[in-house]
């Protein structure tokens, strides 16, 4: 079958919208203008509205102090005065509405009160809640349950914080971390490659003696998921398999003569390429992990702070 050429002017022929266009006398009108919308780079929520939301937190701290200084309260300020209530009622409100930030994740919407939106401002009232609540004692803290309510949402601002910092930085270092000579693997590549190399090793340990394939079979079908919790967040695992067995096996072959195809080197250089790749994955994991951490104390003290909120409260309107 023959071939039409791709550019006309290298074919004898025309097509009707070449003819067209050569024999028309008519001055061709211009194309509409298409409108392009403007592209614009990732905002992170933490710089989202041009800075609304920590503008408006800052603003909100301007107004407490100033009208703590401003307002006398006799004999001092405290809890228990009408501005000591009207703080802690603004506080206790705001407390309730940052908690429905993890009902709000479920609704993925646009416009002002995006997510993004919402969780800028969950950052930042949060954080104005450090002043809010503070005045709202007048700095009077003891052993009670009211201080215990302050302790706790100073737990929960300080793990947000540590939140807000494990999300700016860690992800790209999930990202640089999954980067190979092939470009960006997935979890799930290193997992099957990891199969590979074991499948490997044990091809390759076949001709070794009884005492040597013992130890090579040992660290086969390894499950890089096992350890603890605080085992993947430190990326510290004292039973490692894999680096046992290449210390046992270059043990063995200091007292074997060395010869040109020598088992023993081949098992070795796989082993050293398992033991990269396994580090790689549990440096994976290890971040992954770090991006969860704070969420476990994070969420439970939340729970923890509403709970003594409403001890808190209980006990200030039936028995202050």
């Amino acid at each position: 079958m023959a071939t039409i050429p791709h550019n006309p002017d290298q074919g004898d022929f025309e097509t009707a919208a070449t003819t067209k266009a050569s024999t028309s006398t008519v001055k061709p009108t211009k194309a509409p203008r298409v409108r392009r919308d403007k592209v614009t780079s990732h905002e992170s929520f933490l710089t989202y509205g041009n800075g609304r939301w920590w503008k408006t937190a800052i603003a909100i701290c301007v107004i407490c102090f100033a009208t703590y200084f401003l307002i006398d309260i006799q004999p001092r300020h405290n809890g228990g005065s009408w501005y000591g209530y009207t703080l802690g009622t603004i506080g206790f409100g705001l407390i309730l509405w940052l908690t429905l930030l993890g009902v709000r994740k479920r609704a993925m919407t646009p416009g002002r009160w995006s997510l993004k939106a919402w969780t800028s401002a969950h950052v930042y009232l949060g954080l104005s809640l450090i002043v809010i609540a503070t005045l709202h004692t007048g700095f009077q803290l003891g052993w009670n349950v009211h201080t215990l309510a302050w302790s706790l949402m100073m737990i929960v601002i300080l793990s947000g914080l540590f939140g807000i910092y494990v999300y700016a930085t860690l992800p790209k270092a999930l990202s640089q971390n999954r980067y190979d000579e092939d470009g960006a693997i997935t979890e799930k590549v290193m997992i099957e490659q990891m199969k590979q190399l074991d499948r490997q090793i044990h091809d390759s340990a076949q001709p070794l003696d009884p005492e040597a394939a013992a130890i090579v079979e040992k660290c086969l079908g390894e499950d890089v998921f096992a350890g603890s919790f605080w085992q993947r967040a430190r990326n510290s695992y004292p039973g490692d398999l894999t680096r046992i067995a290449m210390t046992e096996l270059r043990r063995l072959r200091n007292f074997r003569p060395r010869t040109d195809d020598d088992p023993f080197e081949r098992v070795e250089t796989l082993l050293t390429k398992k033991e990269a790749l396994l580090a790689k994955l549990r440096r994976h994991l290890q971040l992954k992990s770090w991006l969860q951490a704070w969420l476990y104390i994070h969420v439970p003290a939340t729970f923890a702070l509403i709970a003594a909120l409403t001890a808190h409260v209980i006990s200030v309107f039936f028995y202050w």
